[in-house]
């Protein structure tokens, strides 16, 4: 629910009413406490404000890149044969097998 709109009116009737139930003595006082409350609220504020755009992660300045397609060998150089599909690629073949039992 967004608070009404007080205009000049209201605030005097409220001035006034203020006037009323602290006296002419203690209103001063109040006013002054009620200033620095506005004041140290604000502060705080926008101290929490500047600490989180401070801990706010900066957004990386490219993105990753992806796996680039092979260059073709240099001139003089055979091509390595393409693997077919579903075959062991030629590291693996060439690796001991491993044995799962051994502890």
């Amino acid at each position: 629910m967004p608070f009404p709109n007080i205009g000049p009116g209201e605030l005097i009737l409220i001035l006034i009413i203020a006037l009323v139930v602290l006296g002419p003595g203690k209103l001063p006082d109040v006013a002054a406490s009620l200033g620095k409350s506005v004041r140290e609220f604000r502060k705080a504020a926008t101290d929490v404000s500047d600490a989180a755009k401070l801990d706010a992660p900066a957004a990386p300045a490219q993105p990753p890149a992806t796996n680039p397609a092979p260059a073709a060998p240099p001139p003089g150089v055979p091509a390595a044969p393409a693997a077919e599909p579903g075959s062991t690629p030629p590291a693996a073949a060439d690796a001991p097998p491993s044995d799962s039992n051994q502890s």
